[in-house]
């Protein structure tokens, strides 16, 4: 795509942003925007650090970082970016939701391409590729009143489409990795809460959303089919190293030098935080594993409930963190494995792709912070008691 189309779609991406040049930061200006944006690799750091204390540095800590799952994300993610920047998921998108002409058929095409999206790029990936996309339908067809909606069924659509797919999600890579659960197990495994998820979602859309007439423009945009043609290949190739079928050093080494010649860009864009944010937990965890009496203390709690143990720790430390640390208490994985990913609704920090929601919204919906949060907990709370009772009744039978 030619520079000024990039461009183009950039300002489409960021409609209510000024194009001005900004002034310079201070080094505190730059380091408080810095720990703004990663919020959760700088509480992992923090983590780290402190359990060191108990633990000092030795040849053991070598031995708690799953090198295969960081070779995985960085992986896909790498692929990811190189494919947003062709702008084939934007484009994707749109013909999606040019394919509907009323209000609650086009949420319900934003927010189910938010959902197989998650399954296949990740859930904040997801999200950062189809929000700016919802933004553009409702603007540019008068349905704001669908905003915070259509945003929080995106969430949600988000955090547990992604559950049915081991790199549907980076929790999910983490413990299909850790535990080598194997690939029908896992997904049978989430197919029940993915299923149930599914029908509360659609039914929340036909609920709240009326089916008004509406038209999305059309607009013009061409993507490199070549470029295309290699991402999707080296794509097949990310999901091949994740399902165990080559080693993952051949995309550690395939996937950069490729991305070096064809775009560099999308190796700067890799979410490098979030890589170190599982480095500081993988350091976290490790270390608390070696602490008898916290141990002891989880090792007690897991063993009486995992899901509602993993439920309520995603509620307090987001759902990544939570299946680090318990990974190391408990051989109990699919139980863990469905807490990590239902854990991931509930409260905003529950899990990174909601703040990136609500980070989006208030951006673009300035003075109604107040409003989205409310609507998005009731949302949140209601799907995080559904799918956990569900979970506790099939468990029981």
């Amino acid at each position: 795509m030619e520079t000024t189309e990039t461009a183009e779609v950039a300002e489409q991406e960021l409609p209510n942003e000024m194009h001005t040049a900004e002034k310079p930061l201070t080094f505190w200006g730059w380091l408080k925007a810095f720990v703004k944006k990663n919020v959760v690799m700088v509480i992992a750091l923090c983590a780290a650090i402190i359990t060191c204390f108990f633990v000092p540095p030795d040849k053991a800590y070598l031995d708690y970082f799953d090198y295969r799952t960081l070779t995985c994300l960085f992986c896909v993610l790498a692929v990811v970016c190189a494919l947003k920047n062709i702008n084939f998921f934007y484009m994707l998108a749109r013909k999606v939701v040019q394919l509907f002409k009323t209000a609650r058929m086009s949420v319900l095409g934003l927010v189910y391409i938010t959902f197989i999206g998650s399954m296949l790029i990740a859930n904040d990936m997801a999200l950062l590729t189809f929000l700016p996309l919802g933004f553009l339908v409702l603007t540019t067809t008068g349905k704001q009143k669908y905003m915070a909606f259509t945003f929080i069924m995106q969430n949600i659509a988000a955090n547990l489409g992604g559950m049915l797919t081991p790199f549907g999600n980076p929790q999910n890579l983490y413990l299909y990795s850790t535990f080598e659960i194997p690939t029908l197990e896992f997904m049978g495994i989430m197919a029940p809460p993915f299923v149930l998820s599914v029908a509360l979602i659609t039914v929340c859309c036909i609920i709240f959303v009326k089916p008004e007439p509406l038209e999305l423009a059309d607009e013009k945009m061409e993507i490199s089919p070549w470029r295309t043609v290699v991402y999707l290949a080296l794509f097949a190739l990310s999901i091949v190293i994740v399902f165990r079928g080559i080693p993952y050093i051949v995309g550690l080494i395939v996937i950069p030098v490729a991305l070096l010649f064809l775009d560099r860009k999308a190796l700067k864009m890799v979410d490098y935080p979030l890589l170190l944010t599982f480095v500081f937990f993988f350091i976290f965890s490790g270390n608390m594993a070696r602490i008898e009496a916290v141990r002891n203390l989880f090792e007690g709690l897991l063993n009486k409930s995992t899901l509602l143990v993993s439920v309520l720790s995603c509620q307090c430390i987001s759902n990544v963190p939570s299946a680090i640390l318990l990974s190391q208490f408990t051989g109990n994985y699919a139980d863990l494995l469905v807490g990590v990913n239902i854990g991931g609704v509930g409260t905003l920090i529950s899990s990174l792709a909601s703040l990136i929601t609500f980070r989006e919204y208030v951006k673009n919906n300035p003075g109604k912070t107040g409003y989205y949060v409310g609507v998005f907990s009731a949302f949140n709370f209601a799907f995080l008691i559904i799918l956990t009772g569900f979970m506790l009744l099939l468990g029981a039978l």
